[in-house]
């Protein structure tokens, strides 16, 4: 029995799931959304190319489309996500992106791509702002933090166990192999759908009138302060698509150290995201964390750049050793940004305000590929310190910034007068 306890003990300890309750449902939904994403993540680009029949310049550009056509649909979902319930508008998109989904089995042409493409993009880009505002109604206002930061955990297991699965379709390397990854894909949307339906409804406080997502949008302290983190997030690309790419043509790393990187990654986030949230649940100490985020993440850039000069296990043990400290930066990023997000958010339009702020670090996102493969693999080293400098600076002007935010609140109370009157029934 102390035996079976300790067992039951130790993985409670590395388990990223909570114990029973709303914000395990929430988790487990979470959990199956994510396999799925690592199941389509991992084969689409070898689906689209060798099932369906695209070029790679197709699949590129038309990603690419998808991807800034769906950046317009995160703040008016958001919005709705205030007038609504956010656990039922959830389970509907999830619903939504089942359908989408099953739909790349119809894929023959680009044009047929690109449409299933944009309408998988645009609901991918709402649903994050709705996840956003039912996170914030499961976890209330101490504890939304927690919750986002369980489920950023929760997420990084199910992308590994969904990339893992699809190993075996890589491997059959078929047409129907490949759409496998297609329909479990579809499944995990259906299961995470009705999970959601398993928690109570959240409907919105009655009131005569509701702020729309134009509140948001001229909201200036709350733009400068979500822009920060926008530009600190360039950090994730830096990660995902730069790192490979300077491991493989500027040192002597084996090229199978960049699956090391992302696994010690995987890992840390599993282990550490709730834990390094923990001192980050209102705007000042979040702002206070977003500076030590930019700080070492910066630090994180610096030594991945050294990476170059040195020799074969020197560039290996720098680039996991860097990779430890991007990841405590990264965490304390996404920690530190989520609470600001919530924070500075007007009580009442939580969702639109998550809304603006998926769609600046969407911009980044878009515009950062570009930008970084140029400055740092035609800038070498150099390009590293560009952007090293960048981070520190962002993180330095957060508190500052927030600071003026908190005094915009502290005024008036805001007048909606060009906002709509909407009905307080769901």
């Amino acid at each position: 029995m102390r035996i079976e306890a300790s067992i039951r003990g130790h993985w409670r300890a590395l388990s990223p799931l909570p114990p029973p309750g709303r914000l395990r449902t929430l988790s487990l939904a979470t959990l199956a959304n994510t396999v799925g994403t690592g199941l389509w993540v991992a084969g689409a680009a070898l689906y689209l190319t060798r099932a369906v029949g695209l070029s790679p310049t197709e699949v590129g550009l038309g990603l690419t489309l998808a991807g800034l056509a769906g950046l317009t649909a995160s703040v008016p979902l958001g919005a709705l996500a205030d007038r609504h319930d956010p656990r039922t508008l959830r389970a509907v998109l999830q619903l939504a992106q089942a359908v989408v989904a099953t739909a790349y089995l119809l894929v023959g042409s680009f044009p047929v791509f690109l449409l299933v493409a944009a309408l998988d993009a645009l609901l991918v880009s709402g649903n994050l702002a709705v996840r956003a505002a039912l996170v914030a109604a499961v976890g209330g206002p101490e504890g939304r933090v927690h919750a986002f930061a369980t489920l950023r955990a929760v997420a990084n297991l199910g992308v590994a166990l969904g990339a893992g699965l699809a190993a075996f379709a890589l491997v059959a390397d078929t047409g129907w192999a490949y759409r496998s990854l297609v329909l479990g894909n579809v499944a995990t949307y259906l299961v995470s759908a009705a999970l959601i339906m398993r928690l109570p409804s959240y409907p919105p406080a009655r009131r005569p009138l509701r702020p729309g997502p134009g509140l948001a949008l001229r909201d200036g302290p709350f733009l400068a302060v979500a822009g920060a983190s926008a530009v600190l997030s360039l950090h994730w690309l830096a990660l995902t698509l730069v790192l490979p790419l300077w491991v493989v043509t500027r040192t002597d790393a084996p090229p199978v150290t960049v699956s090391a990187v992302l696994l010690v990654n995987t890992l840390l986030t599993v282990l550490l995201a709730v834990r390094l949230s923990r001192g980050a649940r209102h705007a000042l100490p979040a702002a206070t964390t977003m500076r030590r985020a930019g700080l070492v993440l910066a630090a994180g850039m610096l030594l991945w750049a050294a990476s170059g000069a040195v020799p074969t296990a020197a560039a290996v043990g720098l680039l996991l050793g860097a990779t430890v400290i991007y990841t405590l930066g990264d965490l304390w990023h996404a920690g530190a940004g989520a609470a600001l997000a919530y924070d500075l958010a007007a009580p009442d339009a939580i969702g639109a305000y998550q809304g603006v702020d998926a769609l600046l670090a969407g911009l980044t996102r878009a515009a950062g590929p570009a930008l970084l493969t140029w400055l740092i693999l035609d800038g070498g080293p150099i390009g590293w310190l560009v952007l090293a400098g960048l981070l520190a600076v962002t993180g330095l002007a957060v508190p500052p910034l927030t600071r003026r935010a908190l005094a915009t609140r502290a005024g008036p109370p805001r007048r909606p007068a060009d906002d709509q009157p909407i009905s307080s029934s769901t």
